[in-house]
């Protein structure tokens, strides 16, 4: 499996590499999201005295900021791609092969994360020209956020092939997967801070995985965190990754059956 992954990551790599010009417009685009963000709550915060709920506009540029790392390490396999798949016939191939499926798609996800990383600092340097981020982690909450920002990826991997599973019970999973980013948008700090919000919102965010997936490895970095936090949301991360596996050791089976192929 070692040697799966790792020719999965470096035939990931060399690909996208080929293709830096399009995964530059690519990550600009998904910038224009957070800067639109920091510069509303940077301005709410001007106009409230300099801060909301204790977040300064230097607090909030280093949580957008650190957003944009976030959310290009959360890119995954999207449920539309099984519509793709079954419709046009690649999955029968996948089928072939001596390993989960899974396997292939969380390997060549993890490659391209490289590539963006290289590509993101260039960008990350701008924006920290611009907008003056308050950043000043410690030691352990980097290495936290290292394994954190890996755990955000599982879990949104896992789950979200799991949801495109769905498709093998119906044609169309849009409406079901719009849903389920309009719930993550809402619950997971991806738009907003959850600090922000009232003390009973934060308590409910902590039974879904979303809070897992994006406002736990921003504020493990940004802070403010304790480190009993910093270890708590780790765990909560493993538990939610053995809930995806769970999810999909129960759903793969069945879906499986349901499968066809026509050749010509």
């Amino acid at each position: 499996m070692i040697t799966l992954y790792a020719a999965h990551m470096r035939q990931a790599v060399l690909q996208q590499f080929q293709y830096r010009a399009a995964n530059y417009f690519y990550m600009i685009g998904m910038i224009a999201e957070p800067v639109v963000y920091l510069v509303v709550w940077s301005t709410i915060a001007r106009a409230h005295g300099g801060s909301v709920d204790g977040l300064t506009p230097g607090a909030f540029a280093a949580y957008y900021i650190v957003w944009t790392l976030v959310r290009n390490m959360n890119i995954v396999l999207t449920p539309f791609a099984w519509e793709e798949r079954i419709k046009e016939g690649t999955f029968a191939g996948q089928l072939m092969k001596p390993v989960h499926p899974i396997h292939e798609d969380l390997a060549s996800f993890a490659g391209w994360k490289v590539v963006v990383l290289v590509l993101w600092i260039p960008i990350a340097f701008v924006l920290v020209l611009l907008f003056r981020p308050t950043l000043s982690p410690t030691v352990l909450q980097c290495v936290v956020f290292f394994f954190a920002i890996w755990g955000a990826y599982l879990i949104r991997a896992i789950i979200q092939w799991s949801l495109g599973l769905i498709t093998f019970w119906t044609t169309r999973v849009a409406a079901i997967f719009e849903g389920y980013i309009l719930s993550e948008m809402l619950l997971s700090g991806r738009v907003f801070p959850l600090v922000l919000m009232p003390h009973w919102f934060q308590r409910l965010t902590w039974y879904f995985p979303f809070r897992w997936t994006f406002s736990y490895p921003i504020v493990a970095l940004t802070g403010p965190i304790s480190n009993r936090d910093l270890f708590i949301g780790l765990g909560m991360q493993l538990f939610w990754i053995l809930m995806g596996v769970a999810l999909l050791s129960a759903v793969w089976p069945r879906a499986v059956k349901r499968f066809s192929s026509v050749g010509g």
